[in-house]
């Protein structure tokens, strides 16, 4: 079982498994580290993933991600594996980010997540304005307090779970998504307790983004086994459903104001709503065949704004009448725009491989964009989420920080 955890915690890190005899060992860059490189890499997931290339900072973090997931590697080798890395698979080209000026006055605070290779996925802020992150390779979760600074992360129950979605019931439990452990998980804050509720069929194996509808009813995604399910917590109750489309891959899932879960299927090019009695799904298809959104957002008016990862693109879907309307990000088609919220009247999202990371807004009324440069650099906001005073934060996983941008 900790094998096939491994695995699956490596696989969360570099993509899903492939078939692994598309390349040969001697394709692979010269080096004291390469026959390591491959038996150990191509071992737990594609190892072409390893091409996309990362800076030497980037690598030291991705070692360190899979150092916490035991990867089979002696301690003695691991300095020499990192030089392998660094030295031949450097970071890809990247499109420069589009810093664009605008009406709206904002400062990025960033704070580093205590353990090393933690690789925030999700963040949360909850209610007394704390902002929660999953540590989805350090098996824990972690609550910082921005106005003090203080951090405390929670070790989890199980080894190797994969924290990943966040969402906090009305009593302030912070509940969670095992995607490395096919479990949902809850987290009482006050004792450090948490109870673990497993998914009934073997085939849901990644538990993905979660929220709690109006009636207390926790949905979620279960993305590689294209599968949405839904928890009572009153009865531990779990039901899923399968969606129409295969190989989808439900993904990012919001509750609109008429308590009717959202979600973006992010192996097509479809947006689905879910009758919240009968977990029918209906999916509405995209025009541009190409489109895989990843995150959404429902503004005030019930329309879904959702990033489109793979073209580059901003868009707009609404439920009652099907139109689409959509924007080309401002750093460009690679620009691959991920974590959105919608909060004082305008979208904010991010550009998650412009060069360097952006925080984008989108005014509605007047079309026109803003972005500032996340400091540091950024790498990877997944997930954003909206702060009680209407701040967004956000989670970087690359660089092992959790962050907020307070507006003036």
């Amino acid at each position: 079982m900790r094998a096939a955890l491994t695995v699956l915690s490596l696989t969360i890190v570099f993509g899903a498994p492939a078939a692994h005899a598309q390349y040969t060992a001697k394709e692979w860059p010269e080096g004291p580290s390469k026959a390591r490189f491959a038996a150990t890499c191509d071992g737990c997931h594609d190892i072409n993933r390893i091409r996309v290339g990362y800076t030497a900072e980037g690598w030291l973090s991705v070692v360190r991600m899979m150092q916490n997931v035991n990867a089979p590697v002696p301690a003695e080798e691991w300095g020499a594996m990192t030089d392998y890395l660094i030295k031949n698979f450097p970071e890809r080209s990247r499109p420069p980010a589009a810093i664009i000026d605008g009406p709206v006055k904002a400062d990025i605070r960033m704070w580093d997540v205590p353990t090393l290779g933690s690789r925030p996925h999700d963040p949360l802020a909850a209610r007394d304005g704390s902002i929660w992150w999953t540590g989805q390779l350090a098996n824990k979760l972690g609550r910082l307090d921005p106005k003090t600074g203080a951090i405390r992360e929670y070790t989890l129950k199980s080894a190797l779970t994969g924290p990943h979605g966040l969402a906090e019931d009305k009593t302030g439990n912070i509940w969670f998504t095992g995607n490395s452990a096919a479990l949902i998980g809850k987290l009482d804050p006050s004792t450090g307790l948490v109870t673990e509720y497993p998914l009934p069929d073997a085939s849901a194996k990644d538990p993905h983004t979660l929220n709690f509808d109006q009636s207390g009813m926790l949905w979620f995604t279960v993305q590689q086994a294209n599968m949405i399910g839904r928890l009572d917590p009153a009865t531990g109750a779990v039901k899923l459903v399968t969606s129409p489309t295969p190989k989808s891959r439900p993904y990012g899932l919001k509750i609109n104001a008429q308590a009717v879960p959202v979600v973006v299927e992010f192996g097509t090019n479809k947006i689905a709503t879910v009758d919240p009695q009968t977990m029918a799904i209906k999916e509405y298809a995209l025009p541009n065949p190409a489109a895989r959104p990843r995150r959404l957002a429902i503004d005030s008016d019930g329309m879904v704004w959702y990033a489109d990862f793979s073209r580059g693109y901003l868009g707009r879907l609404d439920l009652a009448t099907g139109d689409v309307r959509e924007w080309p990000s401002p750093s460009g088609a690679r620009s691959e725009p991920y974590g959105i919220v919608f909060t004082h009247k305008a979208v904010w999202y991010s550009e998650s491989a412009a060069k360097p990371n952006t925080i984008v807004r989108f005014d509605p009324v007047t079309e026109k964009f803003q972005s500032w440069a996340i400091p540091g650099g950024g790498d990877i906001v997944r997930n954003m989420d909206v702060a009680p005073d209407g701040n967004p934060v956000i989670a970087d996983s690359l660089t092992n920080q959790v962050g907020l941008v307070a507006m003036k």
